[in-house]
């Protein structure tokens, strides 16, 4: 009975998480997940460290909230050039150049401590100054993902490709605490010199990144007009044979055939080009709602960054980065985990749901973070928070590609990431404000309710949306059953 019940156990599990997914993926998909680790990894060694070292430099604590805002605002240039463009330049050219300026921005914050110099590395360059996804990378890997997946199994693969994100995160946290505090009990080493270390690293994993982008195939290239274009002349075939098979079957005089007519080849179609992607009205009144709630979520999560968020554990409590870069290792595993366990939800209760009802508690718990004197307690909200903080990540991916048609995708993430960036950089400015003021904690109080009020407004507008893939495997559905029927 064991010998039975413990592969079927295997099985279900494996099945329920999505393993067999990803493990059945592409080569293609496996390095794009791949590439996510390595770049989050990164991210998260610079976040736990940056505003310790921008305070390391003198630098006042709105300066530093100013410093986070204006990276924001050059990573929107820079995503929104990139992914607008990048199915028309390449999108293996778009991730080369964006790994390429992660390089060139770690170089320069490993050996200049000028203020102006390292605010025109994080605008022109690609710096995380909240431990979450900034540049082009996100929006690109998304649509690639997309491309690449089919329908059913595209949730898992978004699932696996968050959590290796947040593994990676975790993983920089931790290794980049647990050094920066080792290298300072080192004769002669200061807290600035350790913090350059960790950009130096930061600059060689965007080498790292660059050679994985390499090693992508054509396949990652946008396909989705070649698809499209096949499409309709195949379904113009099959309607001109009916046609003319109508025509023979009234005409008993064939010696005289009407002549067949001529598909006209893709070289004899006009077709105007355009260097925007063009965005059908449908997806453009989806973008438009989705982009309005985006934005207050992100308006909040700017506002209690990790980057904020390792500063004030630091400030309140005196934390060593050791001991700093373990508790958030913990929490980002756990949220890492979590994601699994989202797939899994919203096969049973759907995407919209699962977004809501997992992404709620984790706004109430950041809002509890800073209200207690202890550490303890503060702690165990961090804690709770992280269980379902990223949990409606993966399903709001997927949830994003079914809305749009596949040649649309990259444009719409680019945008939806754009407007999510413009909004996140509001946030460190005002938190620099509150913290230069010793209101710190209205912080985490506004970004809970913000994020809270998402929840509700998604609950609101979109339960019970069906998605266009959805419909379509409806409609074909039906008139399946209607030819059985027949």
């Amino acid at each position: 009975m064991a010998g039975y019940f413990l592969p079927t156990l295997g099985n279900w599990l494996a099945n329920e998480l999505g393993l067999y997914s990803i493990l059945g993926s592409s080569r293609d998909t496996k390095l794009l997940c791949l590439q996510r680790f390595v770049r989050l990894l990164a991210y998260g060694a610079s976040t736990l460290i940056l505003a310790l070292y921008l305070s390391s430099l003198h630098i006042s604590d709105a300066k530093i909230g100013l410093f986070m805002s204006m990276t924001l605002w050059g990573d929107v240039i820079i995503s929104f050039v990139l992914t607008l463009f990048a199915d028309r330049l390449g999108r293996r050219r778009a991730l080369m150049l964006g790994a390429a300026l992660m390089t060139a921005s770690g170089v320069v914050f490993a050996f200049s401590g000028n203020y102006w110099i390292l605010v025109a590395a994080s605008i022109l360059g690609v710096i995380s100054p909240s431990g979450n996804e900034i540049g082009p990378f996100k929006a690109i890997e998304e649509s690639t993902l997309s491309q690449l997946s089919p329908a059913a199994i595209r949730s898992d693969i978004f699932a696996w490709y968050t959590l290796l994100g947040n593994a990676g995160t975790a993983c920089g946290i931790v290794v980049c605490g647990w050094l920066v505090q080792w290298l300072q009990t080192l004769d002669g080493w200061s807290p600035m010199q350790a913090y350059r270390i960790i950009f130096a690293i930061y600059a060689f994993l965007g080498v790292v990144k660059f050679a994985l982008s390499l090693l992508l195939s054509e396949r990652c290239e946008p396909q989705a007009e070649k698809q499209e274009y096949q499409q309709v002349t195949e379904l113009d075939d099959v309607e001109i044979e009916s046609l003319l098979s109508s025509e023979d079957d009234d005409e008993p005089d064939r010696s005289h055939p009407k002549p067949r007519p001529k598909l006209p080849s893709p070289s004899r179609t006009p077709k105007k080009s355009s260097i925007l992607p063009a965005i059908s009205p449908a997806s453009r009144a989806i973008l438009l709602k989705l982009c309005l709630l985006f934005a207050f979520d992100s308006l909040g999560g700017g506002m209690a960054s990790a980057t904020w968020m390792t500063y004030f554990f630091t400030t309140k409590f005196s934390l060593p980065e050791g001991t700093l870069g373990t508790l958030f290792f913990v929490t980002s595993i756990i949220a890492a985990l979590s994601n699994l366990v989202a797939s899994s939800i919203s096969k049973r209760i759907g995407l919209v749901k699962t977004m809501v009802f997992t992404h709620l508690p984790s706004a109430i718990f950041l809002a509890l973070i800073p209200l207690p004197s202890n550490l303890v307690p503060a702690m165990t909200f961090l804690v709770l928070r992280s269980c379902t903080q990223n949990m409606d990540q993966a399903p709001r991916q997927a949830f994003l590609a079914a809305a749009v048609l596949p040649s649309e995708r990259t444009a719409v993430m680019g945008v939806v990431n754009v407007v999510r960036t413009l909004s996140q950089s509001g946030g460190p400015v005002v938190t620099g404000w509150l913290a230069g003021m010793k209101k710190f904690w209205v912080a985490f109080l506004v970004a809970g309710g913000l994020k809270a009020g998402y929840d509700l407004a998604m609950l609101k507008l979109f339960l019970g949306y069906r998605s266009r893939e959805e419909m379509e495997g409806a409609d074909d559905e039906a008139k399946r059953s209607e030819r059985e029927n027949a």
